[in-house]
């Protein structure tokens, strides 16, 4: 074997090396690709759950503010007569000096 049939040789084990790499990166890239399509679906999901249960949330907040009971309104007219009181106390204090 004379030296351009070695070089020769070298270079096409060389190209099957490289076409056998080519091949395994290709298969991990599909392999890449669909595990990145999993993470997208599962955010998707989870994304319209949050949305879900914001709503849920809004809308519990909401029937528990529109959900008033007699002892409610009396306890805030109380709180609010206690209030209008104090700053009535405030203004003669004020007003004596």
């Amino acid at each position: 074997m004379d030296a351009t049939e070695k070089t020769i040789a070298l270079f096409t084990t060389r190209m099957r090396q490289m076409i056998l790499r080519f091949q395994d990166m290709k298969t991990e890239n599909r392999r890449l690709a669909g595990l990145v399509k999993e993470r997208e679906a599962k955010i998707a999901q989870l994304e319209a759950q949050l949305t879900q249960a914001t709503n849920d949330y809004n809308a519990l907040k909401m029937a528990r503010m529109i959900e008033v009971t007699d002892g409610d309104v009396d306890g805030a007219l109380k709180r609010v007569s206690k209030l209008i009181r104090d700053v009535n106390k405030c203004i003669t204090l004020l007003s004596e000096k």
